[in-house]
């Protein structure tokens, strides 16, 4: 060993266990400052500093890293000198005597500011001049290695007294990691102390609100609700990537990425944003959460479109259904524009909801067609057959005219909505477009003092993707509805539609929307039977909404809408007196 009077080569570890500790800067500087202080009363020149920000509990070891700079000769460390014992490991024994046995095996000394690890070495064949591995050892390594083991046992204790009670906190409804996308996490007051909860993120939650709403309507594909809610500003929370030893470090950034139409599925099935919470640590059970989700549970159920449903009872008991798809029916479209209404018609035999399909003839014809073959009993009706079934009944709803003003009222109030959602995203909009501008402005000042060519054809490269993205922005904000137009004249238009119903529920071009408003003119299901102008007398008619009423006198397009009745029959079918 060197004597003590010699100055060593020294390389100062200091370690903390939580990113938290290590960006506030107080445990690290404080090691650093009791380090220097002892390597100068010892004699050690501290030629380098490694900052390990993470926990020592796992089984790969965060030292190892110091290690693996020892193995650089050219730097020439004597000593390693660590805080204490607890800050080279918290493994125990079995991680200690390892980890330094590689030290040893550098000739580097390992050394403590506390005086535990100690720096003698003695042969017990000193007397007789020679030296064997199993004769050598160190008086102070039975203390060194009980100690490890303190330090073992201390992380046991903190980590089950932290994450016992994360654990039961959150069975009890509070909020223990990062928030999801659209929320924020706040401290307040509670029955159980003081608590983490979630609230809305302003800037962050608009985006998830629009999404469920456009999901709950039935009418928009996965990639129109992502291009709207691009258009509005949408980018994914940015995520910084640090280092995995020294946690000060930050190797990389991402986020900051469009909506795709393959995360909309993804974010509409997070439970959280209808309140509930359901992870590892809720046994992957359903718990409603102490605060608010963004949505309620019906737009959640009705976004999720039966894949998943969530149904809370009058005890407050949580069940969450998930529909398993068939694997021959993954491809299959619940929501089928070339067949829209089978999902607002039930079959006249079984009263569930239709099939639609096309079956190939001989000749290799499809022939599409609406159809139902459960429970033995086999019903189809060919595409262009229905359609028109569809239409004729159209044409015989009418609003009651004593709720046109109830109506006319209703959409008044939802215009308002509407405009004040209109006016937010395009603000919103605009405030993405001054972003954008900025970052070009910021951009080219920088290549005024930048003189690498390389450089500037990076940021070059950066002022052509950004104003790519101006543009793109631009066009869309040039897109958006007039918000100002004079009120009277969306009443007027208002009034006209609710006068031409018929004609506002046909000439829609999305087939998906075109159902869904058919769909609400019912209270329940209507069955094929029932909307079928020609049999009619046959079958009940539909229990439609008490906006509405069925001119039953209204004469179908097929000519004879009974087929194989006497024109007596057809005169008491129009006679509208019957």
């Amino acid at each position: 060993m060197l004597p003590t009077s010699q100055p060593r080569i020294g390389l100062l570890a200091i370690r903390v266990s939580s990113d938290k500790q290590g960006l506030d800067g107080d445990s690290p500087e404080a090691q650093r400052e009791q380090g220097e202080a002892y390597a100068k009363s010892h004699n050690i020149i501290i030629t380098e500093t490694i900052i390990l920000l993470e926990s020592a509990s796992h089984e790969t070891q965060p030292m190892q890293k110091v290690i693996d700079a020892c193995k650089d000769t050219s730097k020439g460390f004597q000593v390693v000198l660590i805080k204490s014992i607890d800050r080279f490991t918290r493994g125990g024994g079995d991680h200690y005597s390892p980890l330094k046995r590689q030290l040893t095996s550098l000739g580097i000394t390992l050394e403590d500011m506390y005086g535990v690890i100690g720096k003698q070495q003695i042969n017990t064949l000193e007397h007789t001049g020679f030296k064997y591995y199993w004769s050598e050892f160190n008086p102070t390594q039975k203390s060194e290695y009980l100690e490890a083991e303190r330090a073992k046992d201390e992380m046991r204790d903190i980590m089950s007294r932290m994450i016992g009670a994360e654990i039961r906190y959150t069975q009890l409804g509070y909020w223990m990691r990062q928030p999801h996308y659209g929320f924020r996490s706040v401290e307040v007051d509670t029955r159980n102390g003081r608590r983490t909860i979630l609230k809305p993120n302003k800037k962050e939650s608009r985006f998830i609100v629009r999404l469920f709403e456009m999901r709950a309507a039935h009418v928009y594909t996965n990639q129109q609700i992502a291009d709207e809610l691009n258009s509005m500003g949408f980018k994914t929370r940015p995520i910084i990537v640090r280092d995995k030893y020294d946690r000060t470090k930050i190797r990389s950034e991402r986020g900051g990425k469009p909506m795709t139409s393959k995360m909309i599925d993804r974010y509409a099935s997070k439970l959280i944003y209808c309140g509930i919470i359901k992870e590892k640590w809720t046994n992957n059970e359903p718990v409603k959460a102490q605060f608010d989700g963004l949505v309620d549970i019906d737009t959640f159920n009705e976004a999720n479109r039966g894949r998943i449903f969530v149904e809370i009872d009058s005890r407050d008991t949580i069940t969450i259904k998930k529909r398993k798809v068939p694997e021959h029916l993954k491809n299959k479209k619940a929501f089928n524009p070339d067949f829209p209404y089978k999902q607002v018609v039930a079959c006249p035999e079984c009263n569930k909801m239709l099939s639609g399909s096309a079956t190939r003839g001989k000749q290799g014809v499809y022939y599409p067609a609406y159809h139902c073959a459960r429970k033995g009993h086999y019903f189809r009706v060919p595409k262009a057959e229905f359609d028109q079934t569809i239409e004729d009944f159209v044409k015989t709803i009418t609003i009651k005219p004593e709720y046109i003003d109830d109506v006319l009222a209703a959409i008044s109030e939802l215009w308002r909505e509407r405009q004040a959602r209109q006016i937010e995203a395009n603000q919103q909009r605009l405030e993405h477009r001054e972003s954008l501008q900025n970052q070009i402005k910021a951009t080219v000042d920088r290549m005024r003092i930048v003189t690498s060519e390389t450089a500037l054809k990076y940021l070059e490269e950066d002022i052509v993707g950004v104003e790519s993205k101006l543009a793109q922005l631009n066009e869309e904000i040039a897109k958006q509805p007039d918000i100002e137009a004079e009120f009277s004249e969306v009443l007027k238009y208002a009034k006209y539609i609710l006068e031409h119903l018929s004609e506002m529920l046909l000439d829609l071009s999305n087939p998906l929307r075109k159902a869904a408003f058919f769909g609400a003119i019912f209270n329940k299901v209507p069955t094929y039977a029932e909307i079928d102008l020609r049999t009619h007398e046959k079958s009940s008619l539909p229990e439609v909404n008490e906006l509405f009423r069925i001119r039953t006198s209204y004469k179908s397009t097929f000519g004879d809408p009974t087929g194989s009745r006497t024109p007596v029959a057809r005169m008491r079918t129009w006679c509208p007196n019957h």
